[in-house]
């Protein structure tokens, strides 16, 4: 059985980065969420409704996935998988240098919030096909039993973007006060983010096409149709899989990453300085987790640790929120521990890329990946929160409820290929 050699871990580290800036560039708009509905929206609109055009455009990123994500998957399919990594990271990084250079509403009116919509559409077209094009990229690239590992560190890097955004955030807002942050200070993560995408880019110059697609072109074996048609027909079965483990995934980063910061705030009166503190601990503990739990995937099967780590996230979310109500200075070790569990998500792309064939597997991923989670991650943030009323306890009870459909996947898992 092959080990590791030099070019896969260089492959590991330069995708892992890349992946890393691409999701920073993706998230760093929800930060200065806040700065943008007053920039770019006019100085007479209610806040309420400011604060929801912005986040409408946040959101319309999560929209564009799809899309993106099929166009480029098609091309990843028949033309090779590194020529749409590198058109995936440079269509990220154009518009978010363009954002952080964009005039505002007092400079060009109503043509301000319009041309912010286009680039975040550009945006989210871009992570559609980064996300999924990076776990086939580096699944090809590893020998077999190295997959879990793979996927695992590659989806680290992913959730590394979210740290270093978190980050970058809090160092911009100590070293500008809040008028000089209105007056060009929002601009200078756009900026870092536009330079550090272009990096990224001249840095996978570097990197090769893989061996596995280098060998279907070799045997004449590309898709000789349509390749999303070929999966509609032919791996229903796959894309239902795939779609259920992305549920999970989105409803555990939704839930326990983004939206628990402001709900601890809310619930339970914890300070804002404190809640995001913990979070960024979280953060740093779900990186290590994706890479734990992916080599855990490479030793025991994906279905064993995936349930395993299902029931550790399931009981873990429930001991977040419930020892919140009555012991809030433990956050950061509990946080911590949620995180770490949460990095069960790194055992989902393994197993999402062994669901589908060489010749369509981009496709199949990237359609059944971006579809599911611009439904159920558009979903979770409004159902959560209207179960909140009703159940304080719904975030942590939403997360078990998801964590009992992944120990069924493992089950499945476990049973159908490693039984």
């Amino acid at each position: 059985m092959s080990a590791l050699n030099r070019n896969d871990y260089r492959t590991l580290v330069l995708s892992a980065l890349g992946g890393a800036l691409e999701f920073y560039d993706f998230i760093i708009f929800v930060f200065f969420a806040l700065v943008i509905g007053q920039l770019f929206f006019p100085p007479d609109m209610p806040d309420w409704l400011r604060q929801l055009q912005t986040f409408a455009i946040f959101a319309a990123g999560y929209l564009a996935r799809p899309l993106g994500g099929i166009i480029m998957a098609h091309f990843g399919d028949l033309l090779g998988r590194k020529r749409m990594f590198m058109l995936s990271i440079l269509l990220m990084a154009l518009p978010t240098l363009a954002i952080g250079l964009l005039p505002t509403y007092a400079v060009i009116g109503v043509w301000a919030p319009l041309a912010l919509l286009a680039l975040r559409i550009l945006q989210g077209a871009a992570i559609g096909g980064e996300v999924p094009g990076a776990w086939v990229f580096v699944s090809e690239h590893v020998p077999a039993r190295h997959v879990g590992f793979a996927c695992g560190t590659l989806t680290a890097g992913l959730t590394g973007g979210i740290l270093l955004g978190s980050l970058v955030a809090s160092a911009v807002n100590s070293a500008y006060t809040p008028e000089e942050l209105l007056a060009h200070g929002w601009r200078v993560p756009f900026l870092l983010g536009g330079a550090f995408g272009l990096l990224s880019v001249w840095l996978r110059q570097w990197l090769h096409e893989t061996p596995v697609f280098k060998e279907m072109q070799a045997r004449q074996q590309l898709a000789d149709e349509l390749p999303l048609k070929t999966v509609l027909r032919t791996h229903r079965p796959a894309v239902i899989l795939t779609m259920a483990m992305t549920w999970l995934l989105s409803a555990a980063i939704v839930v326990m990453i983004l939206m628990t910061p402001v709900l601890v705030q809310k619930l339970y009166a914890v300070p804002a300085s404190v809640a995001l503190q913990a979070n960024s601990i979280a953060t740093l503990f779900l990186s290590v987790g994706c890479v734990v739990f992916g080599v855990l995937a490479d030793r025991f099967g994906a279905g064993r640790v995936l349930m395993a780590g299902c029931v550790a996230l399931g009981y873990t979310s429930m001991l977040f929120y419930r020892q919140m109500a009555v012991a809030p200075e433990q956050i950061n070790a509990l946080y911590a521990l949620c995180g770490f569990c949460v990095g069960v998500i790194g055992v989902v792309p393994s197993a999402a890329v062994r669901a589908f064939p060489p010749v369509v597997r981009f496709s199949g991923l990237s359609f059944s990946y971006n579809v599911a989670y611009a439904v159920f991650g558009g979903l979770t943030p409004v159902l959560v929160s209207m179960l909140l009323p009703l159940d304080k306890l719904a975030p942590a009870h939403y997360v078990l409820l998801l964590s009992g459909v992944g120990v069924v996947i493992g089950w499945y898992l476990w049973r159908k290929h490693e039984g």
